[in-house]
């Protein structure tokens, strides 16, 4: 690729659409491990930029407003608390804001580069309620004046916290420390994110809540400053060990590939090719893949964040740091799609800050906190992961800790023609129209297209978007005439986020959709699949027509979509149907044999 052009796969532009959608696919799959995504290196530029504003705009405005952050002594704001909560306060308002994670076009946000506060500030359009009919005064998919009333609270509670200029003093704080933000604010914050997560889990999750909203409870509500600093380590290492445990599946093999095949910097083609194991005929991961991920990745979440909680010697303690510097600085290198690169860079700081300054064997140890806390810290920060682990359908994978684990839940939506995906334009409010639409004036339709289809093809190269297409290939008449799309991108237009979590634009976004858009049956149909539970490898996956709802259920075996290779040269993998909506008639192309039986 070059600098300012893309990289195309080697197909005339006015032939790509006659050729058959699984030789379509093959041939996108082919080039994605040649080239990525195949966006132009300025794309990475325009990223690096993004991440060196956010880090020194976050550091001039943390010492522009905070007495004791003096400009002429830098080098001693490395000790102060307040400004790891500052810099906390200012990645989640990037976050809430649409300027961090997801935004730009590595997330498919075209025109315009965000979602966000653009969709979430205005009334009607398109909300998510996690669970409508349990909570009271949730249900309704229609954002409200009550809505954006509370999202415009929580942003300028994020704002005064950013403005306060002296801390407040906490037991237990290292003399001539300049203090904490009030607890007040902290807690009036918590208060508010927690709310809004029960009326719309898009605003809550984009906050990154399920990261920082335990360890800002913590400052807000001990009383004690080594309780504060300890738990807040908990959380950090809970984090990453969670997201290690996660990793302990096969899709995590396959997004590792996936991420160093789309690597600007990788500029010898032999790698790339060296991460499947045989190009082109076998594009499932290698023996090379399986170590960078396992060793390099699982093995590093699981041990080095044990070692910073527990170690004994400070030269140990900063072989950790540097080992977890390295893992978050090889994620923000490969660039990945949804591009969380704020978070990434913020968790390196974490780590310096949380275990140099506050060694265990300076009074900020486990053993030194209130063992009542403990308990309590470990309940909270163990809880969700558990929740995650073993009922995936319950929590979002954020909440599960499953960053970068290639094991969430996701969807797969076909269009019966562009009219049906033309109305999602035409009914739906909302701040930016469908991706293909959003950069066909810029490439033209041929181009645009490529690039859209090529998340489809992305999602195939996942072991669950192979069912996700082997479902389809039973509910719909034909893959080659309709319009397949990746249901991040859908989600991305409809709500204003992504961030690979499929609860996002599952059954409650399609009904919100239908209500809008009237469908008939068969016009939008959506394959739903679960995130793999922990001890099992039966994944739970869902058809369901926008007009009619859910249709089918059934499980698969991950070794068997693993297994295969991704273009589905073999036809569909096997799975077993639990349940059909009676009277539903499929109009697959593929056999339809009926509930309880493995096709």
């Amino acid at each position: 690729m070059g600098y300012r052009t893309a990289e195309l796969p080697p197909v005339e532009l006015d032939e790509f659409a006659k050729i058959p959608f699984l030789p379509r696919m093959k041939l996108l799959q082919d080039h994605w491990v040649q080239h990525g995504f195949g966006t132009p290196r300025n794309t990475s530029t325009l990223y690096i930029w993004k991440l060196f504003w956010y880090g020194f705009i976050g550091l001039v405005f943390a010492g522009a407003f905070t007495k004791g952050l003096e400009f002429n002594h830098i080098g001693r704001w490395w000790h102060e608390p307040i400004l790891y909560q500052k810099l906390m306060i200012w990645t989640i308002l990037l976050e809430i804001v649409g300027l961090a994670a997801t935004s730009g076009p590595l997330a498919f946000h075209f025109d315009p580069p965000i979602g966000g506060i653009l969709y979430w500030w205005q009334t009607e359009t398109l909300r998510v309620p996690p669970y409508p009919n349990h909570v009271p005064f949730t249900a309704g998919n229609r954002r409200t004046p009550w809505d954006t009333g509370l999202y415009k609270l929580i942003l300028a509670m994020l704002v005064v916290m950013m403005f306060f200029l002296s801390g407040h003093p906490v037991a237990g704080m290292p003399a001539g420390s300049a203090g904490l933000l009030p607890r007040w604010a902290v807690l009036t914050y918590c208060g508010l994110i927690l709310l809004m997560g029960l009326r719309d889990k898009i605003v809550f999750l984009s906050s990154r809540a399920e990261q920082y909203v335990p360890t800002l409870l913590c400052f807000g509500l001990f009383h004690d400053f080594h309780d504060m600093i300890i738990a807040a380590k908990i959380f950090i290492v809970v984090i990453w060990m969670g997201a290690g445990v996660s990793k302990l599946q096969h899709g995590f093999s396959c997004t590792v590939a996936i991420m160093v095949q789309n690597t600007p910097w990788m500029v010898f083609p032999r790698f790339r090719t060296a991460t499947v194991k045989d190009y082109p005929n076998d594009l499932r991961p290698s023996t090379l893949t399986h170590a960078m991920a396992h060793v390099g990745g699982t093995l590093c979440e699981l041990v080095m964040p044990m070692v910073l909680l527990l170690s004994p010697w400070p030269w140990l303690t900063w072989v950790a740091i540097v080992s977890m510097w390295m893992l978050h600085t090889f994620i923000i290198s490969t660039f990945p799609l949804a591009v969380p690169l704020e978070w990434n860079v913020f968790f390196m700081f974490c780590a310096g800050f949380l275990f140099a300054n506050f060694h265990a064997g300076h009074g900020y140890g486990l053993g030194d906190m209130n063992p009542w806390l403990l308990a309590l810290v470990l309940f909270m920060a163990l809880t969700p992961i558990l929740i995650g682990a073993f009922k995936p359908e319950w929590v979002s994978f954020l909440v599960g800790m499953k960053q970068y684990a290639g094991n969430w839940a996701a969807t797969t939506w076909s269009f019966r023609d562009k009219s049906m995906e033309d109305r999602i334009n035409e009914k739906i409010v909302k701040s930016a129209d469908n991706q293909i639409d959003q950069i066909e004036p810029l490439f033209g339709k041929e181009i645009s297209e490529i690039f859209i289809q090529k998340a489809v093809a992305f999602r195939m190269m996942h072991p669950m978007g192979r069912m996700h297409i082997s479902a389809l290939m039973r509910h719909i008449d034909s893959l080659d005439t309709r319009i397949q799309r990746e249901g991040e991108f859908v989600s991305n237009v409809l709500t204003g986020w992504n961030f690979g979590d499929g609860h996002c634009h599952d059954e409650r976004l399609i009904a919100a959709v239908q209500e809008r858009c009237r469908y008939e049956p068969g016009d939008v149909v959506v394959v739903f699949t679960e995130s793999q539970p922990a001890f099992s490898k039966k994944v739970q996956y869902r058809v369901i027509d926008a007009a009619l709802g859910t249709v089918e259920k059934g499980w698969y075996h991950n070794d068997d979509a693993y297994n295969t290779q991704p273009w589905l040269p073999d036809g569909p993998i096997p799975h077993t149907i639990t349940w059909t909506m009676d009277g539903y008639v499929p109009a697959g192309s593929v056999a339809y044999p009926g509930p309880g039986t493995r096709v």
